[in-house]
């Protein structure tokens, strides 16, 4: 004779399986909200990128023929050539459909593929940023999980201090700074590093290489983690002090465990989920680089590139080269949200 009890036992293991499934819908359901959220985002993006660079003064095809001395009409021919002589609204719709195919255009300077130029710009943005966002991600969690959890200490005070006044300075000024300390030399203090381009004029080979490109990659990333790593120390700081007073935390101490042990298995992951999505955010920007740092220490990378395209101006690669770095910064914004929401419990429950 079977129990009760034991008649409802497969019922409730079959249950088992089913409870999750609710979860799993609403977790699809805020990735499908998302993913929507970014598709119009991007539209906007597209359609804000034709109009914003046509509003820059300046004559593109004047600024490409200085020094040519090329007549009225020469100067009209070269017009239809880059079809700026169509109404805006043709240009416009003309760009739309070339962007949905994948087709960025053709620069103006360059006379080639805006696809094909960024792609030899790309790989230099990734290891200059990505190597910076590296570090400064590393320093940040280090840093703020210390003097988080020795709140008031003078480590704290030392750290929030030195991370917000480096947060401060404008981003142009710290570079020249380290550009003509640590670079150019001042005073008794020589020029310890490179400051222009990615290697040198006599490049050696083999692993010598791979030290002279690491040697002109000093003062750029320096200069990237100096801003950027306070975001990441300030974020983390301000979410262990917030676990410090969780009831979990008090628990863990009274059954006796070590501190150590208090904060690195209880306290520093819960204190992580906002500092991960803050990384998510900001890997969207390393396919942007930095185009104030790329800019100061001659950098052939993405904000080099866009800063040339900005200069003649080049409408076509200004477009492809903004629209990527956009695109990018609203695609990881939206996987910082979907995982944010798979991590964090308390936000699936919302």
């Amino acid at each position: 004779m079977t129990t009760p009890l034991e008649s409802t036992g497969p019922a409730v293991q079959a249950a088992g399986p089913a409870d999750d499934r609710p979860a799993r819908r609403g977790t699809l359901r805020y990735a499908a909200s998302k993913a929507g959220g970014a598709l119009f985002s991007i539209a906007m993006v597209i359609v804000g990128t034709f109009f914003l660079f046509r509003m820059l003064p300046g004559d593109p095809v004047r600024n490409l023929a200085q020094g040519r001395n090329m007549t009225p009409a020469q100067l009209d021919l070269e017009r239809r050539r880059l079809g700026l002589d169509k109404p805006l609204i043709d240009q416009f719709f003309d760009f739309v459909g070339k962007t949905l195919r994948l087709d960025l255009g053709t620069s103006y300077e360059y006379k080639r593929p805006v696809l094909d130029l960024i792609g030899e710009r790309i790989g230099p943005t990734l290891l200059l940023a990505g190597t910076g966002l590296v570090i400064a991600v590393s320093l940040g969690i280090w840093q703020g999980t210390r003097a988080g959890w020795r709140h008031g200490t003078r480590f704290d005070r030392f750290s929030t201090g030195v991370s917000l006044v480096l947060w401060s300075v404008p981003t142009f000024w710290l570079g020249l700074l380290l550009m003509m300390v640590l670079g150019v030399g001042i005073g008794p203090i020589p020029g310890l590093f490179p400051f222009r381009g990615i290697e040198s004029v006599d490049a050696p080979d083999g692993f010598a290489y791979v030290l002279d490109v690491a040697s002109h990659m000093v003062l750029p990333c320096l200069t990237l983690v100096a801003v950027v790593y306070a975001q990441y120390l300030l974020v983390m700081r301000s979410s262990l002090l917030e676990e410090v007073g969780q009831d979990y935390v008090t628990v863990a101490r009274a059954k006796g465990l070590r501190d150590d042990d208090v904060r690195r298995r209880h306290a520093v992951p819960n204190a992580l989920l906002p500092t991960v999505t803050l990384v998510f955010m900001r890997i969207g920007f390393v396919v942007g680089g930095a185009v104030t740092v790329e800019t100061i220490f001659t950098w052939p990378g993405l904000g080099q590139l866009f800063y040339e395209a900005v200069r003649v101006p080049d409408f076509t690669l200004m477009q492809g080269t903004f629209l990527l770095i956009t695109v990018a910064v609203i695609l990881m914004n939206t996987l910082a949200d979907v995982v944010y929401h798979i991590l964090d419990p308390r936000v699936r429950s919302a």
